[in-house]
C-alpha cells in the first residue's frame, strides 16, 4: 500500500481545492503523508503559478496545517520549480524539478497547455518537426541538474498528447537518444524520478509518466521512482496508486 502523495496542487496556483480540503481528503483516503506544492513563480507566464504574495500566504497556511493535523497526518510544504523559473525555493520542505516549456531564443511555449496549442507550436516554431521539439524539451530537462531538486517531475511530459504514438514514435532513435540522455544527466543527482499518474486521471493518457521503456532505463541505471498523483483536486489524490505501484 502507498501511504504518501507528494505532488498535489491547491487553489494557491492552478488547483481547485484549498490546502485544508486537500489535507482532509488525504486523511479520509488513509494517507499518512501529504505533500502540497505550488508551481514556482515565473515572470514570463503568470497564468498558472503562485504569485509572490500568494507564496507567503501558502507557506503560512501550510505551517498552520502542519500543526493542526500533526496527530493525523504528516503535512509537507513543497514547490514544483520549473527549470526556467529563477524564483528562490527557500522555506520549502522539498522541491520537485519539472519542465513545462519549450524555450526558443527568448520565447517560451507551453508543452502541455492543450493539444491544439502543442500542435501549433510544433508547426510554427519547429517547422513541423516533432523530434526537434522533443530534443528541445529534453535538453531543458537535462538542465534540471543545475536546480538540484529533490524529485524529478513528469520526465516525459512532452508525450502528454501523444498517446499511442499519435504524432511521433517514441521508438524512433532521435526520441530514444534525447530521452535517455536526459536520464543519464539526472541519474547522478541520486533523487527519485516521479511516477506521475496525473495525465491518466485527467483522461489524457493510459499510462503514467515516464513510459515503461523509460522506467526500465531508469532502473537499469540504478535510479529510483516515487509515485504521485499530480492531483489538482481532492478527487484525484492517490489516484489508483495500487494499480501502478508494481511499476516501482
Amino acid at each position: 500500500m502507498i501511504f504518501s502523495d507528494l505532488h498535489a496542487h491547491t487553489n494557491f496556483c492552478d488547483g481547485k481545492n484549498s490546502p485544508e480540503e486537500m489535507v482532509k481528503s488525504a486523511i479520509e483516503k488513509g494517507l499518512k503523508k501529504i505533500g502540497l506544492v505550488v508551481h514556482s513563480y515565473t515572470d514570463f507566464d503568470k497564468t498558472y503559478c503562485v504569485t509572490v504574495d500568494g507564496e507567503k500566504a501558502f507557506k503560512k497556511e501550510m505551517a498552520r496545517l502542519k500543526t493542526e493535523y500533526k496527530d493525523k497526518i504528516e503535512v509537507l510544504c513543497g514547490v514544483e520549480q520549473d527549470v526556467f523559473s529563477t524564483h528562490p525555493t527557500d522555506g520549502y520542505d522539498y522541491v520537485i524539478g519539472s519542465v513545462h516549456y519549450f524555450k526558443v531564443k527568448e520565447n517560451y511555449y507551453d508543452v502541455d497547455r492543450s493539444e491544439e496549442y502543442f500542435l501549433n507550436t510544433v508547426n510554427t516554431v519547429f517547422n513541423g518537426d516533432f523530434f526537434a521539439a522533443v530534443e528541445n524539451y529534453y535538453q531543458a530537462v537535462t538542465e534540471l541538474k543545475v536546480k538540484k531538486p529533490n524529485i524529478i517531475g513528469h520526465l516525459d511530459l512532452i508525450t502528454k498528447f501523444n498517446q499511442g504514438d499519435k504524432y511521433f514514435s517514441t521508438n524512433d532513435q532521435r526520441y530514444i537518444k534525447a530521452s535517455r540522455a536526459a536520464v543519464d544527466e539526472l541519474i547522478g543527482l541520486s533523487v527519485p524520478f516521479e511516477l506521475n499518474v496525473g495525465a491518466i486521471s485527467r483522461g489524457y493518457r493510459q499510462e503514467p509518466y515516464p513510459s515503461k521503456d523509460l522506467i526500465d532505463y531508469i532502473k537499469s541505471k540504478g535510479g529510483k521512482l516515487i509515485i504521485s498523483s499530480d492531483s489538482h483536486s481532492i478527487d484525484n489524490l492517490g489516484y489508483k496508486f495500487s494499480e501502478w505501484q508494481k511499476l516501482l
